[in-house]
């Protein structure tokens, strides 16, 4: 009995005695790191070519954009072309034809066939037709637009002359800077205008003979207050700026056609004459003045432009082509001096063969 009691206790303290164990271990083995990019060596390999794409829906939108690229560029060339070469009126004159073309109308007892026909023909008319007639719509208002700019402001500058004036007047076109007055800046003033030697003396005494017209390439509102301070008696009937000048080639050109006046009674006296006008056979080319104080050039002039009032040339272009290259002023001082000599020859002449 004491046998078994003995077993039990050695069974019962080797069972609390004994350690913790499991099937997990407390140390479990450690699994190997592996890299990241070792899975991917372990899937299968990826092809590197992927199927061609299906480009085939694609083809007939490339072909169409092309074609209007295309059209749109054939369009750009010629109207570009046609306007480089040809005016308004003779491309209007040149298509009229095409355009009568588009207005295709089918008899009421056309068949079936020809209302095919027709419907087809009149397709491929009209939208060329009626691009051509947008292209002369807006070439037209362009053309108009610019026209505004560039050419003077009215197609008669100078209202009609007097019916007891259109035979024996001219008329006396004066350039205004450099020519009657000269501006000039400084830092210290500002700007300052400064009347030509002689200017008053010149204006007024011509002022008999001629229509005096100040026809210039500066803005109205500068030259409106130079002239009221230079012309106190009046002298010059009509003032021109730049809205009457013709813009070409960069530069503003007067126009001497545009006056409403007679071109063989016009005289244009400028220091830059041949430079701005576009009529050399009227001009009257003098030196500039750059505010020398010795100048005489208007009063040297005087001269030949009362000569010219008095014995009223039919064509005076004649005359000034006769001075082209010379000093007008000093040429009709020399020409007057052999005159008066061959006069006074003349005369010694008549009185030899009375004795």
């Amino acid at each position: 009995m004491s046998r078994i009691l003995q077993s039990r206790l050695l069974f019962y303290r080797l069972k609390n005695n004994r350690p913790f164990c499991s099937n997990v271990s407390a140390n479990p083995p450690k699994e190997p790191i592996i890299s990241s990019a070792s899975p991917l060596n372990h899937q299968p390999p990826v092809s590197s070519t992927s199927p061609p794409p299906n480009t085939s829906h694609k083809k007939p939108w490339s072909f169409l954009k092309f074609g209007i690229f295309g059209a749109l560029t054939g369009v750009a060339a010629t109207a570009g072309y046609a306007t480089y070469a040809y005016t308004l009126e003779e491309v209007d004159m040149k298509t009229k034809d095409f355009r009568d073309w588009a207005n295709y109308t089918l008899r009421d007892d056309a068949s079936a066939l020809e209302k095919l026909r027709g419907m087809f023909y009149s397709v491929a008319m009209t939208v060329p037709a009626k691009s051509i007639e947008l292209y002369l719509d807006l070439r037209r208002s362009i053309e108009e637009h610019v026209r505004g700019f560039t050419e003077p402001s009215s197609e008669k500058l100078l209202p009609d002359l007097h019916p007891l004036e259109q035979q024996h007047v001219f008329t006396l076109v004066l350039d205004l800077h450099g020519t009657l007055v000269y501006s000039d800046w400084k830092r210290d003033r500002g700007w300052r205008t400064f009347k030509r030697p002689g200017v008053d003396a010149f204006l007024e005494h011509l002022a008999q003979f001629y229509e005096i017209v100040v026809y210039t390439d500066e803005l109205s509102m500068y030259v409106d207050p130079i002239i009221e301070r230079l012309d106190k008696k009046g002298c010059i009937r009509y003032r021109l700026s730049r809205s009457a000048t013709r813009y070409q080639d960069g530069k503003h050109y007067r126009d001497l056609s545009k006056l409403n006046r007679d071109p063989s009674r016009i005289l244009y006296v400028s220091g830059h004459a041949l430079e701005s006008s576009l009529q050399p056979e009227n001009c009257v080319p003098i030196k500039p003045w750059k505010l020398e104080t010795d100048d005489t050039e208007l009063l040297d002039l005087i001269p030949f432009l009362e000569y010219v009032a008095r014995a009223k040339p039919a064509d005076i272009r004649p005359v000034l082509e006769s001075y082209k290259g010379h000093d007008i002023a000093k040429e009709f001082i020399e020409r007057s001096k052999e005159h008066q000599r061959r006069m006074q020859e003349q005369r010694q002449q008549g009185r030899l063969w009375r004795r």
